[in-house]
């Protein structure tokens, strides 16, 4: 038995059972992944997987088993490799965060100009997507942190962590009628096209729960899954924007007026996520804390169940 054809197990359970696709993402051949997992199958003097001739259908009730066991063992070893790069160099390495735009484009730059400053031998790679995607990138370790509203605190396997709570606004092209309009209400919003975000982003369920807890159906024109989508189609007359407070500024956003609307929708919550029981570099503490200064070193190991690790 070998961390390999761990690796080959772990990665066929990821493709769907797929060998074709494990062995592409392996750098490896069909033939090599087979005849491994069959040396493991004979050591282990048990079937991993339930067989329709040549071709993988399921686990059976034993590989289920073995796979837990050896993606904790895999986890185990890429700390491993963690503590070795962190003592022998201690201020360089990589890290990968997993984000929306509207995270990256309208939090995280202070955040990321501080952590380049004090870190600068540190590759830091930026992946975007849909708080789904940005979750399962984080627990595949294509990507070591997640920042997102939605979706994060679903997935068993991630720590998530409170960062800050924001809400959502109306935006309007000027001389808009509801700029007129002493207090906002749901109501008013329904007589207009809406234009907001995708369900699967920046709060979206907080504005689709505010609808329908009043019992109005809105008018959504047109989604998109970034707030300078909404703004452009909102300058172009295409309807009223609902989108976060935090993607409006008003010296880039000219031809465009903020209504307030706190009192319209419930607070959304950005959340940050990292793997269980994961070992995290020191400048991956140092990132979490920049972003979120009550996240500190020993605020993140508690959430993980771990001891605070010694300076």
């Amino acid at each position: 038995m070998n961390l390999q054809q761990l690796r080959y197990l772990n990665e066929i359970v990821r493709r769907g059972l797929n060998i074709s696709e494990a062995a592409a993402a392996l750098y490896t051949s069909q033939p090599g992944i087979s005849k491994q997992i069959k040396l493991l199958e004979n050591e282990l003097g048990i079937e991993i997987f339930v067989r329709n001739g040549k071709r993988i259908v399921a686990l059976t009730e034993a590989g289920n088993t073995i796979l837990e066991i050896a993606q904790r063992i895999l986890h185990d070893s890429d700390n491993m490799k963690q503590v070795g790069q962190e003592f022998q160099e201690q201020d360089s390495g990589h890290l990968i965060l997993a984000t929306t735009h509207t995270q990256a484009r309208y939090v995280l730059p202070p955040a990321v100009k501080k952590f380049i400053k004090r870190y600068p031998k540190v590759k830091l790679g930026l992946h975007q997507g849909n708080p789904t995607q940005i979750a399962e990138q984080v627990l595949n370790r294509e990507a070591d942190i997640a920042i997102a509203t939605e979706a994060l605190s679903q997935y068993e396997g991630l720590v998530t962590l409170p960062c800050f709570d924001w809400y959502h606004c109306v935006v309007v092209p000027p001389n808009h009628p509801l700029l007129e309009v002493k207090r906002l209400t749901l109501a008013r919003l329904a007589e207009y096209p809406i234009i907001t975000y995708d369900f699967a982003f920046s709060g979206r369920s907080k504005i689709d729960a505010a609808f329908a807890a009043a019992n109005i159906e809105p008018n959504i024109a047109l989604t998109a899954i970034d707030a300078d989508v909404i703004k452009t189609y909102v300058e172009l007359g295409l309807g009223i924007g609902i989108l976060a407070e935090l993607a409006f500024i008003p010296e880039r956003d000219r031809h465009l007026r903020m209504i307030e609307a706190k009192h319209l929708f419930n607070p959304s919550t950005t959340r940050i996520a990292i793997r269980k029981n994961e070992y995290l570099r020191g400048y991956t503490y140092d990132f979490i804390e920049l972003f979120a200064p009550h996240l500190t070193r020993e605020v993140v190991n508690k959430a993980m169940h771990l001891s605070p690790v010694e300076e």
